[in-house]
């Protein structure tokens, strides 16, 4: 599952275009989050996999991660 590579080969506006969509930008979000954790096996990428999971709905995180994206390249607290 490489969808977290193919995320982060995308332009930067589509990403951030991506995000803001309310219920696509959740779904995106974990289809990233879960892809970079089966990839990396990283303690962090499970924690903020699980986080938006749960409370991904709220839509405050998937904000957070486009405005991450903007500022350095990658979602926030990604490895």
């Amino acid at each position: 599952m490489n969808f977290d590579t193919w995320f982060h080969g995308l332009n930067k506006i589509v990403q951030i275009i991506l995000l803001i969509i309310p219920l696509i930008g959740w779904i995106i979000d974990l289809l990233v989050r879960w892809s970079a954790f089966i990839r990396k096996q990283s303690i962090v990428n499970l924690v903020m996999a699980l986080v938006i999971t749960i409370f991904g709905g709220f839509w405050i995180l998937t904000i957070l991660d486009a405005i991450w994206i903007f500022l350095n390249n990658k979602l926030f607290l990604e490895e």
